[in-house]
This record gives structure tokens, C-alpha cells and sequence, in this order.
């Protein structure tokens, strides 16, 4: 394997436990003190931080379903997209598991058939049935695999890319949480399902499935709202930039007028 390989299949790993610690931890550990909204924030705020940390290692996609729809949007091979998908789901049972671990030195927390997991049914804060928590889950992926690849020009959330992201990830979580505790990243329902057992586990296939194919159809809209973007990063553009609406013609021609643009003294 290739460092280059190495160091973003570490990022994807990383990142992705990082996100299951912080983010469902937030909800086992925490949820009686900061609800829903708190537990929004903290997938959300633990997105945006990682991202700075791995954007330009991997491009921090740490969720299968966005990997996926970065794959159908031609940005990265099948090889690279393999890669990452392990990594993100051993990340996931990883974060899950040291999670796990200290969750059970709290006296009196459940852990059984709940542990974060996602549910529908008798599972579901407000009941869901089955239907509509994969439509729900499809829809809620959907929007956050589309901001990804609206926002990012190639593989990579570098500069302010982040924050667009990481509050679509705090929306997705403040409409699915009461719904099905918000999946939209099968590495995020993979770890904590398999500790919590149970109907988790018998549930699972929903949360396997639905955001990925919530990542098909966003790649989908994608190459139909955005064709031709961009698929190199702004800082490896060295030629002469094409011609646009505020911007020069290609071989030095003004804008408006096509004439020869002047030369000043320096280029004498």
C-alpha cells in the first residue's frame, strides 16, 4: 500500500471512530441533559472539527453513503472508495466499542437493545413504522451527500467546506432524531448496533441500506445540477483559467471587447 494510501485510510478510520465516540456518545452518555438539540450539535460541531483536522488527508468523508456518491460523481476510483469503507466501518466498531466500554462504568445504564442504536417501530421515539423511517433516512442522506458534493470541488472538505456540512448534519439530526435517532452513515449504525444487540441488530439492514441509496440519488441530482464542475483543486490549477462570465478571455483578450489586452511595461 502506497503512504499515500496509508495516511488516508488511517484519516477514514480515525475520523470515522472519532464521530461514533463523540456523536452517539453524546447521546448515551448525555442525552437526559442536552436533548435533541444538544445532541444535534455535537454530531454537527464533531463533523466540522475532524474535517479540519483530515480534509485534506482523505477529505474526511468518514460515512459510507457520502464515499459512495463521491464515487458515482467519477471523483475517486473503486479501489480508493473500497478502502475507505473498510476503514469507516472497522472506525465505526472501533469508536463503538471504546464507547461501550465507558458506558458500562456508569452505574445503572441500559445498554441492552438501546446503546444509540437506530429503530423503528417500538424503537422509534414517535413510533415510525419501517416505511417510513427508509424513506426518512433515504431523504435525510440525500440532503447531506448533496451539500457535500455542491460544496466540494473534488474529494476534500478543506477551507470553509466544513461548516456547510457539518449543519447539514446537525439539520438531518434535529429532523431524524425523534424519527429513527438518525442514521445517514451506515458506520454510524453498524458499531453501536452490534453492542446493543438485539432488535438493533435485526434492524440494521434499514440503516445499511437507505443511506446508501440516499447517496445514489444525490450524485444523481448532483451531475444533473452541477455537470462540468470542477474536479481539480483550485491550488493545482497553474494554466491560464477558462473563459467566463466576470473573467478574461483565454489568450489575453478583454472581456467585452476581444481586442488585445494591453501589456504593461513589465511584460516588454
Amino acid at each position: 500500500m502506497r503512504t499515500t494510501d496509508t495516511r488516508t485510510v488511517v484519516a477514514e478510520f480515525v475520523g470515522t471512530a472519532l464521530l461514533v465516540f463523540f456523536g452517539v456518545g453524546s447521546l448515551v452518555l448525555a442525552g437526559d441533559y442536552i436533548n435533541a438539540v444538544g445532541i444535534s450539535f455535537a454530531f454537527g460541531f464533531t463533523l466540522i472539527a475532524i474535517a479540519y483536522a483530515f480534509g485534506r488527508i482523505s477529505g474526511c468523508h468518514v460515512n459510507p453513503a457520502v464515499t459512495l456518491g463521491v464515487l458515482l460523481a467519477k471523483r475517486i476510483d473503486i479501489r480508493t472508495a473500497v478502502e475507505y469503507w473498510v476503514a469507516q466501518l472497522v472506525g465505526g466498531i472501533v469508536g463503538a466499542a471504546v464507547l461501550f466500554l465507558l458506558a458500562k462504568q456508569v452505574p445503572r445504564l441500559v445498554t441492552s437493545d438501546a446503546f444509540g442504536s437506530n429503530g423503528y417501530g417500538g424503537r422509534s421515539p414517535v413510533g415510525i413504522g419501517g416505511g417510513g423511517a427508509f424513506l426518512a433516512e433515504v431523504l435525510l442522506t440525500f440532503l447531506l451527500v448533496f451539500i457535500f458534493l455542491t460544496v466540494t470541488s473534488k474529494v476534500a472538505l478543506v477551507g470553509t467546506e466544513p461548516l456547510p456540512v457539518g449543519l447539514a448534519l446537525t439539520a438531518v439530526n434535529l429532523v431524524g432524531i425523534p424519527l429513527t435517532w438518525t442514521s445517514v452513515n451506515p458506520a454510524r449504525s453498524l458499531g453501536p448496533a452490534l453492542f446493543a444487540g438485539g432488535g438493533a441488530l435485526s434492524q440494521l439492514w434499514l440503516f445499511l441500506i437507505a443511506p446508501m441509496i440516499g447517496g445514489v440519488l444525490a450524485a444523481g441530482l448532483h451531475m444533473l445540477t452541477h455537470p462540468g464542475q470542477p474536479v481539480v483543486e483550485e491550488e493545482q490549477v497553474t494554466g491560464p483559467r477558462p473563459h467566463t462570465l466576470w473573467g478574461r478571455r483565454l489568450g489575453g483578450r478583454g472581456p467585452a471587447t476581444g481586442e488585445p489586452e494591453a501589456k504593461g511595461p513589465e511584460a516588454a
